[in-house]
């Protein structure tokens, strides 16, 4: 039963439910039999505000160039900052609610969503801007992400970049909040050799929770970098990535209760070694998962990504669905109002045309068809028009 403030009234047995409600009355009533019922799926990494797509660079990826690579020769973040700073707000809006009305469909109702490619206060802005925008206007939940040291642009060193994100990026940030034009949840640095190394990172990051921002930054990921260890010395929510994380890493974010956002997209699609998902689970490190929708990585789907990180980094379809709900939901700092269908947490479900919940997961590529509602607020924000047919 979910009320019309949005939130979660009771959960239980069909008939205890009906009795203990017998006198209310319901905006509508959705019949669940033979069907399942479970919390909206939470995309925990995702950069899905930008221009100009990638695809050419998929082509390049399959005759054999890397990341780095293609990054050095002026494509990767560097051609989508380019085709970024030209479009209008309008045009990043439009591309934005598209996309994410995509993810919707997928399931998901909570998606992290980060700036990035910008890299100028000016695009870096008019980005978070498009973000706080879909936050306002439509039926999902967002948590945005100040990613301004994305990559170093063109032109500056590191500690030039760095310099201008904590003297000026930050203190604007600052004054929007303030004022209540931008609400930003969550601080990312891209702490990576050739692009921001651990002391520009820590500087960084620590002037960024300094303004109330919550540590959330891509570490570790091709090449090992000590930044789990400087993520867990920081206080960091999460980190992402984290296919090179050392031993010392991972034990450090258990103690500290740091999340680890794994994004087996990532490492199928560069063809990098898996992030050892098995390992972190063991030492009781938070697995969450997220897409990493970007021009690199393009997939809506925590359906499909669920289906990659059992197949691939050996997760449990169980372990999967706790990573894409209720711990992807605490490395955005919202596991007390998302992420599980509890009594008092915000009403957001998905309700799958199958008696079996591992569906969601084992039709590979299968949810549009499978996903009969999905549901937030205890508003129905998609319905499959299939909806019925067995």
């Amino acid at each position: 039963v979910v009320c019309r403030d949005g939130c979660i009234k009771a959960v239980g047995q069909a008939d205890v439910i009906r009795h203990q409600f017998s006198g209310a009355t319901f905006e509508r009533i959705i019949d669940c039999s033979g069907k399942c019922v479970l919390p909206g799926l939470v995309d925990a990494h995702t950069h899905p505000v930008w221009a100009g797509d990638r695809v050419h660079e998929f082509a390049m990826k399959l005759a054999g160039a890397s990341y780095m690579e293609i990054h050095q020769a002026g494509g990767g973040i560097h051609f989508t900052v380019e085709h970024t700073r030209k479009a209008t707000e309008e045009e990043l809006f439009n591309t934005f609610k598209h996309r994410l009305e995509r993810m919707r469909r997928a399931g998901s109702t909570l998606v992290e969503c980060k700036s990035g490619y910008g890299l100028n206060l000016e695009t870096e802005l008019k980005m978070l801007r498009v973000i706080e925008r879909a936050k306002q206007s439509m039926d999902i939940g967002i948590s945005s992400t100040y990613c301004g040291a994305h990559s170093v642009p063109k032109g500056k060193t590191a500690t030039e970049a760095t310099d201008d994100i904590i003297n000026n990026h930050l203190p604007k940030l600052k004054e929007l909040k303030l004022s209540g034009e931008i609400h930003v949840n969550n601080i990312d640095v891209f702490c990576e050799k050739g692009v921001f190394d651990l002391d520009s990172t820590r500087r960084i990051l620590q002037a960024g929770k300094e303004i109330g921002l919550q540590i959330n930054f891509h570490g570790d990921e091709l090449h090992p970098m000590k930044s789990a260890e400087l993520g867990a010395e920081l206080g960091a929510q999460a980190i992402s990535h984290l296919e090179e994380v050392s031993d010392e890493g991972i034990m450090a974010m258990a103690r500290t209760k740091c999340a680890a956002v794994l994004l087996p997209t990532t490492a199928y699609m560069l063809r990098l070694k898996q992030p050892q998902a098995r390992k972190m689970l063991e030492e009781g490190v938070i697995v969450a998962l997220g897409s990493d929708f970007n021009p690199n990585a393009y997939c809506f789907s925590m359906p499909m990504v669920m289906h990659l990180a059992c197949v691939n980094m050996k997760m449990s379809m169980n372990e999967a669905l706790a990573a894409a709900t209720i711990n992807a939901a605490y490395a955005l700092g919202k596991s007390d109002t998302h992420g599980s269908i509890e009594t008092g947490k915000q009403g957001d479900l998905l309700i799958i045309n199958s008696s079996r919940w591992e569906h969601l997961i084992y039709q590979f590529g299968g949810h549009e068809a499978l996903i009969d509602y999905v549901i937030v607020k205890g508003k129905v924000i998609y319905q499959n028009e299939r909806c019925g047919t067995m």
